[in-house]
């Protein structure tokens, strides 16, 4: 499904954000449609555009040094699991992905929006953390790593006691800027098999845990559909405000 939308943006000039629906998609077919759309917006045949995803269960891991380590399942449980292994370009660490989780690549010029790469990965943030206040989860940034966090709350300790439990990433994220046009993005759990992030070490953060929306909301939990409702809508709105005249 692909469908685009023009909003005004501050300066008057409308913005056509094309929305691809990918469904569910292994992620090298779904790799090859993000280079199409990186060529059409390279190109001047296509102003931007976001696609969506849900990827077959696999783990892609980046070209950082020491992100192969974090890999800790053996290939015979990846293959009980049904779990696909592949290299990726983008920046970061170790990531899964699955049915279940929302996958959203923005496609964007970002000298379109006056954004370098250190901006864009915050305005990516903000993105996830106003869609996900809609459902009314509080969510933050970690000032230390990227990506969006929620608190991890309290649980009983071994001993009787409390235990506090460290913030937990909800949504991962990783871009490479090829010619100035973005590619990868941002992973948020809406509701995944949770157990598969036990293949890896998320991002390669020890001792930090990872959470859904699921976790947080239990049957209040929205449909897949009715999330991608809402960052499209915080997406398209939060381009628009940044979006420069051409010529500017």
């Amino acid at each position: 499904m692909s469908h685009d939308a023009s909003i005004p943006t501050a300066a008057g000039q409308e913005f056509a954000l094309e929305v691809k629906d990918l469904g569910r998609l292994a992620y090298v077919p779904a790799r090859a449609v993000q280079l199409e759309t990186h060529a059409a917006v390279v190109e001047g045949r296509l102003p931007a555009a976001l696609i969506l995803v849900e990827h077959d269960p696999v783990i892609t891991i980046s070209r950082r040094p020491g992100a192969a380590e974090h890999l800790i399942a053996p290939p015979e449980v990846l293959a009980r699991l049904g779990i696909d292994v592949q290299p990726t370009d983008r920046g970061g660490d170790i990531t899964y992905h699955g049915p279940g989780q929302l996958v959203a690549y923005p496609v964007l010029r970002l000298a379109d929006f006056g954004l370098n790469v250190g901006a864009y990965m915050r305005l990516l943030e903000e993105v996830v953390m106003q869609t996900l206040g809609v459902f009314g989860i509080p969510a933050r940034r970690d000032p230390g790593h990227t990506g969006v966090w929620v608190e991890g709350g309290t649980g009983d300790g071994a001993t009787g006691g409390v235990l506090s439990r460290p913030p937990a990433k909800i949504c991962a994220m990783g871009v490479r800027v090829k010619r100035n046009v973005t590619l990868h993005g941002l992973a948020l759990n809406v509701d995944p098999d949770m157990r598969h992030f036990a293949t890896i070490i998320p991002c390669g953060l020890v001792g930090r845990g990872v959470t859904s929306m699921r976790e947080r909301l239990g049957p209040a939990t929205p449909g897949m559909a009715v999330v991608k409702e809402a960052l499209v809508g915080t997406m398209r709105r939060m381009l628009a405000e940044r979006r420069r005249p051409p010529g500017a």
